[in-house]
């Protein structure tokens, strides 16, 4: 299947995770990809995967709370490829912990990353996007988000936020074909729930109706659909993938 045939794709925090699965997977449905992460290492390597399906990828090293930075890359990455039909905003961090213990500095790493990044990536192609008269933007939210968890406040804070900047931007771009839409993973099997006790772990996935932790690869479907042909008529909204856990 090649949904996304001569389709170019910006995804950033590509490096690993879920951002990695996202990147092969649009790759392997025939996009070319823009690869952003924290450090040109993890960015090179997600690139020559793409490369070795026989994709175009470029690799930058972008800090998405860097809104100057992100300015140039944006403006780098439509110099190289020539324009952006998707774009997702998948970079994300966590700094847990109380909030009367929560240092502001935590909490500002969290929203600057997690919401200000996607800002800044779809500020810095909106014009693009607006001039083609169409585009996908996926911005990848959580189920923390919709139901918050103590001991994350910043972090739920910012995925919330992230809902409510998907459905304004998703009613200003909406008259020239431009969807934008959410993703809300429930807990999946990344770096970030790889420091979580085999206790945690499962009792997590006794509270998960499906009685299991996601894959990426389960993320990445979903974005695939949202980014492809059939979901051209959806936009505004947010899809859960949790494995029932938010029902």
């Amino acid at each position: 299947m090649n949904e996304l045939a001569n389709q170019i794709a910006v995804v950033t925090g590509a490096g690993r995770g879920i951002g990695r699965a996202i990147a092969l997977k649009f790759a392997a449905a025939g996009a070319d990809v823009a690869c952003v992460s924290r450090t040109a290492e993890n960015a090179e390597k997600v690139a020559q995967e793409i490369r070795a399906l026989g994709r175009k990828a470029w690799a930058h090293a972008v800090d998405v709370a860097d809104a100057a930075a992100v300015a140039a890359a944006a403006e780098a990455i439509l110099a190289e490829a020539g324009r952006v039909d998707i774009l997702v905003n998948n970079a994300g961090i966590n700094r847990d912990g109380l909030l009367m213990r929560m240092s502001e500095a935590d909490w500002d790493a969290v929203l600057d990353t997690n919401l200000k990044g996607a800002f800044s990536f779809t500020k810095g192609f909106s014009r693009a996007f607006l001039q083609q008269r169409a585009g996908r933007i996926l911005n990848i939210s959580s189920v923390i988000g919709l139901i918050g968890n103590a001991g994350q406040c910043n972090y739920s804070a910012s995925k919330a936020g992230l809902i409510g900047f998907t459905q304004a931007v998703a009613k200003e771009f909406a008259s020239r074909g431009i969807t934008v839409n959410a993703l809300a993973p429930g807990f999946v099997e990344t770096d970030m729930t790889a420091v979580m006790t085999p206790e945690s772990k499962a009792e997590i996935a006794r509270r998960i109706p499906m009685h299991r932790m996601g894959r990426t690869e389960d993320i990445a479907e979903a974005a695939l659909f949202l980014a492809g042909p059939g979901a051209g008529y959806i936009t505004g909204q947010v899809l859960t993938v949790d494995g029932g856990l938010v029902m």
